[in-house]
């Protein structure tokens, strides 16, 4: 018995030396980079890239036979549980924002084509109030696995699929009992218990606004068993003849690009599909909208970054967003 209780503590004093290694997976999906930390032996690549082909499938425009690329053309109505997850969720965002939220608009979007000269392109006021005859989520209605919307509205999840994505992740990584992970998707984080490889909290990184394509690290934060999504204006905008900026923010109300002041919106909140919502969302809002909605909406942590009248950077952190 003294033997077996000495090889017992033999094996214990080995097991704490020994240097615990956190699994890395990366590559590419939805025309963006992904990460993937987690503390396990195990490659779980496979099952991984297969979740993504599914996703994919599901809800990506650029794939002509994806269900949301079927349903847009009208070719078909059927969707799959993945499909139906995010439009449910978009359709409670797009409630509590007042149609802010909203994945019809897609198609006027895509009109005002933000392209690489990065100029205002004066379309016909004909053209886009045709386009916004079949905007507005409301009027898509969902039956069992089944859309029902008007013929010429164009679905897109963009603004909320990428979250989406990492959430599946996540919680395939919960399904096999781990409980230590990071998954990052073009910058969609989520996050649960700890980073066991440096035996500390998870930091994610806030981005400084650049727009000559340059990337740093404004500061690091620690998120504990949360998600985060940034929503940045600083990389796609364009300049009309006098100088103004206008980010890719189309008002859901006219049709018509917003001027705005925000350059990034960070928003934490317990899934990422959530959290990538409201940045897109509060990224049309503006802070004094934000700041009210706020007010009822306490499960939302948020940190913008702004011009100020004298084009100087200020932040400001909202609902307990983590201090730098």
């Amino acid at each position: 018995m003294k033997f077996l209780f000495n090889l017992i503590l033999v094996f214990l004093a080995f097991s704490c030396n020994e240097e615990l290694v956190n699994t890395r997976l990366s590559g590419s999906v939805f025309g963006t980079s992904y990460s993937i930390i987690y503390d396990s032996d195990t490659n779980y690549q496979s099952q991984i890239d297969s979740l993504f082909y599914v996703i994919n499938k599901s809800m990506s425009t650029y794939q002509t036979n994806s269900y949301i690329s079927k349903l847009n053309r009208n070719e078909d109505s059927l969707v799959d549980a993945h499909f139906i997850k995010v439009f449910d969720a978009s359709d409670v965002i797009y409630k509590n924002t007042e149609g802010v939220f909203d994945p019809t608009i897609g198609a006027v979007v895509n009109a005002w084509d933000f392209g690489p000269e990065g100029k205002i392109v004066n379309l016909d006021s004909l053209k886009i109030d045709s386009l916004m005859l079949s905007v507005g989520f409301a009027k898509v209605k969902r039956i069992d696995n089944k859309i029902i919307k008007p013929k010429g509205a164009f679905i897109d999840f963009n603004a909320i699929a990428k979250g989406y994505g990492v959430d599946v992740v996540g919680e395939f990584l919960e399904s096999k009992k781990i409980k230590n992970y990071l998954v990052e998707i073009g910058g969609e984080i989520r996050v649960r218990g700890e980073n066991r490889e440096k035996k500390s909290p998870w930091k994610v990184g806030i981005e400084m606004p650049h727009f000559d394509e340059e990337q740093s690290i404004m500061k690091a934060i620690e998120i504990n068993n949360q998600a985060m999504a940034t929503s940045g204006t600083y990389r796609k905008f364009k300049l009309d003849s006098l100088g103004n900026r206008y980010a890719h923010i189309i008002d859901t109300k006219t049709g018509y690009p917003s001027k705005t002041n925000l350059l990034s919106i960070s928003v934490i909140a317990q899934d990422c599909m959530t959290a990538d919502a409201y940045a897109t969302a509060f990224k049309a809002m503006g802070i004094e909208k934000v700041k009210t909605f706020l007010k009822t909406h306490p499960e939302l942590k948020v940190f913008f970054i702004f011009e100020n009248e004298k084009k100087e950077l200020e932040t400001m952190a909202l609902n307990g967003f983590p201090e730098f």
